[in-house]
């Protein structure tokens, strides 16, 4: 085992993991479960987090990788009460189906507006290829994140 010190959600965190941990598993044992197993190779993005800002893949991230850095998930997002715009506008543009793959899109999708709060809809698609979604054919995937990104820059 070894120590990491790793700010999880605003939360400074000190974390004994296995040197060969993966960020996905050590995240779902301290509750995190936005975090979902998918592929386990890096290819569905269901496992999607934030890393310093960065939507990063955990499931094929070393949890050691995020020694001294901060890692975000969905739920420091928003919450049921409260919810982010960006899961408001997709709730609300009918992009949420079976949910499976919704953190991870709301993490690439808060990733891409971070760097750019206006982006075209070829940009809002390029930041999500990689984030695989089996129930709405993404359209109207890409309509929630054009919604959420003109609700975050204060437009109706």
């Amino acid at each position: 085992p070894m120590k990491i010190e790793v700010t999880i959600n605003g939360t400074r965190r000190e974390l004994d993991v296995a040197a060969d941990a993966m960020l996905l598993d050590v995240l779902r044992d301290h509750g995190f479960f936005s975090v979902k197993y998918g592929c386990r190779e890096g290819t569905c993005g269901t496992c999607t987090v934030l890393v310093d800002g960065r939507a990063t893949l955990s499931c094929i991230t070393l949890a050691g990788q995020v020694h001294e850095r901060s890692v975000e998930t969905v739920e420091a997002l928003g919450s049921v009460d409260r919810p982010h715009p960006m899961q408001r506008a997709l709730v609300d543009a009918g992009a949420v189906q079976c949910g499976f793959c919704t953190p991870g899109m709301l993490l690439a999708a808060k990733a891409l507006l971070q760097q750019n709060p206006s982006p075209t809809r070829a940009e809002i698609a390029r930041a999500l290829d990689g984030n695989l979604c089996r129930c709405t054919g993404y359209a109207k995937i890409l309509d929630g994140v054009e919604r959420g990104a003109a609700a975050m820059r204060g437009e109706p």
